[in-house]
């Protein structure tokens, strides 16, 4: 039985949440580069080595939220259901509609529109996303081996966890086109959408026949 979280942690969170909604907003209005983390501690009202204490990087800051995403994805990877293949399951996942991608008031949709900006102008930040994708897939392949009990040197798992954070990365990358082009919700979440599900149905039917030139 889990416990809920005494004051102390509490607080700790509240601070974390603080430091990094203060981060975005001040990111989305004037972008990465051009805000100090001294600015953001002075934002939120905590010290410099408070920020760090809760994120050791400034690209920490901007990415802060996304070790729920990995976990979310992983668990909807190990609980599928009994039949269920990954793909299938991967592509529950990553079909469903979350975060601001699913968003409608138009607040959010604009805000949406901001950090994509301010990931496509920032190399530091692009950076940082080619690592966390990286990450993705060595933790997908380490639970697709050990689901497999596949032996150190198989490439399979890996072949399949990059094939699979790669579609994710090319619909984040495409959906990022769409927002920097002015496409918005609920359009931009349609065509998001129908992109994942021509790409899964690639990957369903396999490549063995993709881009065969028609004979003479």
């Amino acid at each position: 039985m889990s416990q809920a979280p005494g004051l102390r942690e509490l607080k700790k969170q509240r601070t974390r949440q603080l430091i990094s909604d203060t981060a975005r907003r001040l990111f989305a209005e004037r972008g990465f580069d051009a805000v100090p983390v001294a600015e953001i501690a002075r934002a939120a009202e905590v010290s410099e080595a408070t920020v760090f204490n809760y994120f050791p990087t400034k690209e920490d800051l901007f990415f802060s939220g996304l070790e729920a995403f990995e976990q979310e994805l992983l668990t909807n990877i190990r609980d599928r259901t009994p039949g269920e293949s990954v793909l299938s399951a991967f592509g529950r996942f990553v079909l469903a509609p979350r975060g601001l991608l699913a968003a409608r008031d138009p607040e959010q949709v604009e805000y949406l529109a901001a950090i994509s900006r301010v990931i496509a102008e920032s190399a530091s930040l692009l950076a940082r996303e080619q690592q966390i994708y990286a990450k993705y897939t060595a933790a997908l392949a380490r639970l697709l081996a050990h689901e497999a009990d596949a032996g150190p040197d198989d490439v399979e798992p890996w072949l399949v966890a990059r094939t699979l954070i790669g579609l994710h990365q090319a619909m984040v990358d495409y959906s990022r086109r769409e927002i920097l082009a002015g496409t918005r919700n609920p359009i931009l979440a349609r065509r998001v959408r129908r992109q994942g599900q021509r790409a899964l149905e690639l990957l369903s039917r396999g490549l063995g026949d993709y881009g065969a030139r028609p004979t003479a």
